[in-house]
C-alpha cells in the first residue's frame, strides 16, 4: 500500500459571492504543493475554529496565505499608541477598502497554527499576509501603512510602489536578495554576474516594521522594507525543518497571458518547503506506531506536565481541605483518579435516593462519592477560573490529543483482542 501523502493545513479567505460569504483559497497555491505531492488540507476561517485546530492532526505543514490585514491590537498598536491621526487611518480605509476590514477569525485561526508550528517544529511557509502573521507570532511588529509611516522616512530615490491598483498583477518593484540565505539559493540562476536584486510583485500596503528576533532576513526592498525572511535554526529541508516569511507571491510571479514564472526559483519555494513536509511525515511516523498517527512534540510534552502539575496541585487542595491523607504518588499524571468523570445527581435526584436508601446497598458510600465527585468539581472550575486564556486553551487541546490518543490506543488493543 502506498504511503498517505503529508497534509497541509491552509486557512480559507472570506469573500461575498451572490450575496453570501463564501470561503475560498487561492489555486496557485494548491497547484503547486499537491503538485510536489502534498495533500491540503483547508482550514475553513469560522467562527471557534481555531479551538479544534487538533482535530486537524496529523499536521504535517502549514501555508499561511493572503488576506486582510491583521487586527493592530495584536502587535500592540491601539487608537491610543498609534503614530497615525484618526484622518489618516480613514484615508487608509478609502484607499484600501478591500483590505481593511478586519477577519478577527483568520487571525485567531492564524496565529494559533504559526505558534503551533514554531512550538513543535512543524514546516511553515508565509506568503503575503502569511508572512506578517509569522511575525507577529514571535514578537514581531508592522507598519499599519507603507505609505504613511515607511515612505515619510524615505529619501525621494528610495520611495517603492508596494501596490497598484491600475496594473495589479502586473507591478513589480526590486528587492536585494541576501547571500548566503535559503532565498539567495533559490533565485542562484539569476543572482549571477553579481546581480543581487530580482523583481517582485507586490500587493500590499502593510509590511515588516520590527523583525522578530528568532528570524533573519533575506531581502529587502530600496525604502528598507523586510522583503523576506527564515529561522536560521529551523531551516533545514533535508531534515523535516522549514520556517519562511516571504512578503511577495513567487508562485503568482508569471509572464503575461502564460504559466512562465518570472524567474526558475519561483517555484523552488514551494517545492522546498515541501520537501521539508515530506521529511517531517517521515521523522514523526517513524517514531511512533504509524496507526497512532500522532506524535506528541517535546512543546506539547512540556505544557501536559505543567497542566498536569496544575491538577496535582488541586488535588493536593482538595485533599488539605478534606483531610484526607495525600496520595504517596509524586507524579500525578494526567488523566488519573483526580480528573475521573463522576456524574452528580440534582438535588431532586439526590433527595429520592435518599428516600430509598434503606433498601439500597451501600447507599450511603455512594452518596459520599457523589459529594467528593461534585466537590472535585468546584474546585477544579474555581482553579480553572483563575487560568488565562492561553492557560485555559492549552489546556483544552492538551486534553484533546489525550482523549484522540487514548481512543487510538483503546481502538487498537480491542482490535488485538
Amino acid at each position: 500500500m502506498s504511503q498517505v501523502a503529508p497534509r497541509v493545513l491552509i486557512v480559507s479567505r472570506r469573500s461575498v459571492r451572490k450575496n453570501k460569504f463564501v470561503d475560498f483559497v487561492g489555486e496557485y497555491h494548491l497547484d503547486l504543493i499537491v503538485g510536489y505531492g502534498v495533500a491540503p488540507v483547508i482550514v475553513p476561517r469560522v467562527s471557534g475554529m481555531h479551538a479544534l485546530l487538533e482535530s486537524f492532526e496529523p499536521i504535517h505543514g502549514v501555508l499561511l496565505c493572503e488576506g486582510e490585514d491583521i487586527d493592530p491590537s495584536l502587535y500592540g498598536t491601539t487608537p491610543t499608541t498609534s503614530d497615525l491621526s484618526a484622518d489618516e487611518l480613514e484615508e487608509i480605509r478609502r484607499a484600501h477598502a478591500s483590505d481593511t476590514a478586519i477577519d478577527h477569525e483568520k487571525d485567531a485561526i492564524e496565529l494559533r497554527l504559526a505558534k503551533l508550528c514554531i512550538d513543535r517544529g512543524i514546516p511553515i511557509l508565509g506568503i503575503c499576509r502569511g508572512s506578517q502573521v509569522l511575525n507577529i507570532s514571535s514578537g514581531g511588529t508592522l507598519y499599519r501603512d507603507l505609505e504613511k509611516e515607511l515612505e515619510r522616512k524615505c529619501k525621494e530615490e528610495d520611495k517603492v510602489a508596494h501596490i497598484d491598483y491600475e496594473n495589479y498583477d502586473g507591478h513589480r518593484h526590486a528587492v536585494r536578495v541576501v547571500e548566503n540565505t535559503p532565498l539567495h539559493s533559490w533565485f542562484r540562476e539569476s543572482l549571477e554576474d553579481g546581480k543581487t536584486e530580482i523583481l517582485v510583485n507586490s500587493y500590499h500596503h502593510q509590511g515588516v516594521k520590527r523583525l522578530a528576533e528568532r528570524f533573519v532576513a533575506m531581502a529587502f526592498s530600496r525604502d528598507g522594507l523586510v522583503e523576506g525572511f527564515y529561522d536560521p535554526d529551523a531551516c533545514s529541508p533535508e531534515e523535516g525543518k522549514f520556517i519562511v516569511g516571504l512578503q511577495f507571491h513567487p508562485e503568482r510571479m508569471r509572464q503575461c497571458r502564460t504559466d512562465k514564472f518570472d524567474y526558475p526559483g519561483c517555484p523552488l519555494v514551494y517545492q522546498d518547503f515541501v520537501n521539508a513536509v515530506k521529511a517531517y511525515q517521515n521523522k514523526t511516523s517513524n517514531s511512533i506506531d504509524p496507526k497512532l498517527g500522532l506524535k506528541l512534540g517535546q512543546g506539547v510534552q512540556m505544557k501536559r506536565r505543567i497542566i498536569s502539575r496544575i491538577f496535582s496541585m488541586a488535588r493536593q487542595t482538595y485533599v488539605a481541605r478534606a483531610d484526607k491523607t495525600p496520595s504517596r504518588e509524586d507524579n500525578f499524571e494526567a488523566g488519573a483518579e483526580f480528573l475521573q468523570p463522576n456524574t452528580t445527581l440534582s438535588l431532586q435526584e439526590e433527595k429520592r435516593l435518599k428516600q430509598v436508601g434503606a433498601t439500597v446497598r451501600n447507599a450511603s458510600s455512594y452518596m459520599e462519592r457523589l459529594k467528593i465527585g461534585k466537590e472535585r468539581e468546584m474546585v477544579a472550575k474555581n482553579l480553572m477560573e483563575k487560568m488565562s486564556i492561553g492557560q485555559l486553551t492549552e489546556l483544552l487541546s492538551c486534553y484533546h490529543i489525550m482523549a484522540q490518543i487514548c481512543s487510538e490506543v483503546l481502538e487498537k488493543k480491542l482490535t488485538i483482542c
